[in-house]
């Protein structure tokens, strides 16, 4: 438990996700740089905090919080500014949504980043290509709902949680794997690219990229793509 916001980070992990959304609200913060080399996330302090030894972990005021979704409702419902938040317009599309990034397009992208993980060296690389595909079939579903419901929490007027969780997750898919024939696109996607596009230059995200490296474009072209 600590008397402000810490966040538990490595750049370019599932933690740059929360730093842009603290970025975003523009609550004060400060990071604790994690080394997984040295063993910080087998540490008895980090393993109290998350028994998974994980990134992202936000401590606060009221004890430590993990998992990117639970983080960023609790930033959303104490601070607003990252989408709707309880009893307003188009909360129920704005929660499922955010969960689907999580827990159905995450592992995809993992899939594809790490297809050894999956079905062993042997069955990597038709992990890999089927992963890329069903990657293709999700960013579908995402640009038809942009193109369709035009939610205000996944556009290009007004930036928040959702938005954010996808330029960071789909900027690994970009550049990450060895074939570029393995590589997501967003050209077949432009409602998407738009709306990341939007993401990418908010002054939240120029603060971070910038600090961290990530290049002018990381959502849409990210270094190495």
């Amino acid at each position: 438990m600590t008397d402000t916001l810490t966040l538990y980070h490595i750049p370019d992990w599932g933690s740059s996700i929360i730093r842009l959304a603290l970025e975003e609200i523009g609550q004060p913060y400060t990071i604790k740089a994690m080394d997984w080399d040295a063993g910080d996330f087998d540490a008895p302090w980090f393993r109290a905090m998350n028994p998974q030894g994980l990134i992202p972990v936000l401590d606060t005021p009221g004890g430590p919080i993990f998992e990117t979704v639970a983080i960023l409702l609790w930033l959303n419902e104490t601070y607003g500014g990252l989408g709707p938040r309880a009893g307003e317009r188009d909360r129920q599309a704005f929660l499922s949504w955010l969960s689907f990034v999580s827990t159905t397009l995450q592992p995809t992208v993992h899939a594809i980043i790490h297809p050894e993980r999956v079905g062993g060296a042997e069955a990597a690389p038709e992990v890999q290509r089927l992963s890329l595909e069903r990657l293709n079939t999700q960013a579908g579903w995402l640009e038809t709902l942009i193109t369709t419901q035009n939610p205000d929490w996944l556009s290009t007027r007004q930036t928040g949680a959702v938005g954010y969780q996808l330029g960071v997750i789909l900027r690994w898919t970009m550049y990450l794997p060895k074939d570029p024939g393995m590589r997501f696109s967003l050209r077949p996607f432009p409602a998407l690219r738009s709306v990341l596009a939007a993401h990418e230059t908010t002054p939240a995200s120029r603060r971070m990229t910038e600090e961290e490296g990530f290049g002018p474009h990381p959502f849409t072209a990210p270094k190495g793509a």
